[in-house]
C-alpha cells in the first residue's frame, strides 16, 4: 500500500511540475519578436557578438568541429530561454560555448526575441546531419547506433527519451526541445555536462537525474542515434511543427 501511494504521489508531483513548466514556457513563448531585426544579428552580429551564423551556420543547423548545436527548429521559447539563461549567469559552458555568456549580454531581451523568431522561420530541412562514421575516423570515441536507439525509445537505466522530447526526439514544444539531428559533438557535451552538473539550467533539475544513471558508453550510444534518428517512419509518419 505504502508502495502504490509513493508512485501515485510521485506522479501527482511530477504532473505538477510539467503543467507549471508548461505555463512558464506558455508565457515565454509569446511570439513579439521582430524576424528582420533578428536576422541582421544572426548574420552580421552586434557588439562584442558576431554573427551567429559564424558558429552556428547559415541555415541555423550548427557545426560540429566547433561543437557548435544546431539552433534551427528547436522552437522560439528554447532559443529565447537559453539565450536568456546564458546572458543572466544560469548557464555557463565550457570549451568553445564558454563565449556564448559574453555574446548573449550582447543582446537585450527584445534581441534575443527577435533571433528566436528569426530562427523560427528558417526551414527545417537537414542541412548537414552528423557524420558519424567521419568522427571515428577522426579519432573520437562513438557510440553503438542500435543501442543507442534501445535507449531514445524504450530506456534503461534512465527513462525513454521519447517519454519527453518525443518520436525519436523531435520534441514537444513548448517545453521539450528537439533532440532529434542534432549535432552528435553537442549532444554528447551536454550529456556529460548533465551528469556533473556542470549545465544545471533544467527545470525542476530533471535532466541531471536522467544523466546522472547514464555511463560514458550510453551518451556515446543515445548520441549516436539520435544525431541522425529519421524524423519519421513509414508507420509514423507526423512531422511537428514547432510553435512556430
Amino acid at each position: 500500500m505504502l508502495k502504490s501511494f509513493t508512485r501515485v504521489t510521485s506522479g501527482i508531483a511530477l504532473a505538477a511540475s510539467l503543467v507549471s513548466a508548461t505555463a512558464w514556457a506558455g508565457e515565454l513563448g509569446v511570439m513579439n519578436g521582430d524576424p528582420a531585426n533578428g536576422k541582421k544579428i544572426f548574420t552580421e552580429g552586434k557588439g562584442a557578438a558576431p554573427a551567429c551564423m559564424t558558429c552556428h551556420g547559415a541555415t541555423g543547423w550548427g557545426t560540429e568541429a566547433m561543437g557548435a548545436p544546431r539552433l534551427n527548429g528547436l522552437g522560439f521559447p528554447y532559443i529565447v530561454k537559453q539565450l536568456t539563461d546564458l546572458a543572466e549567469g544560469r548557464r555557463t559552458p565550457s570549451g568553445p560555448g564558454a563565449v556564448m555568456p559574453l555574446f548573449a549580454q550582447q543582446l537585450t531581451p527584445q534581441d534575443r526575441r527577435d533571433v528566436s523568431a528569426y530562427v523560427n522561420t528558417l526551414p527545417l530541412e537537414p542541412a548537414e546531419l552528423s557524420d558519424i562514421d567521419a568522427i571515428k575516423a577522426g579519432g573520437d570515441p562513438v557510440g553503438v547506433r542500435y543501442k543507442g536507439e534501445i535507449l531514445v525509445k524504450y530506456g534503461s537505466k534512465a527513462a525513454a527519451c521519447v517519454s519527453c522530447h518525443g518520436y525519436n526526439g523531435r520534441g514537444a514544444a513548448p517545453v521539450f526541445p528537439v533532440i532529434g539531428q542534432q549535432k552528435f559533438t553537442y549532444l554528447v557535451n551536454q550529456l556529460h555536462n548533465w551528469r556533473d552538473g556542470s549545465r544545471a539550467n533544467d527545470p525542476y533539475g530533471m535532466m541531471r537525474a536522467i544523466a546522472q544513471k547514464l555511463s560514458d558508453q550510453d551518451i556515446l550510444d543515445a548520441a549516436t542515434y539520435l544525431a541522425t534518428a529519421p524524423r519519421t517512419t513509414e508507420g509514423n509518419g507526423h512531422v511537428p511543427v514547432t510553435n512556430r
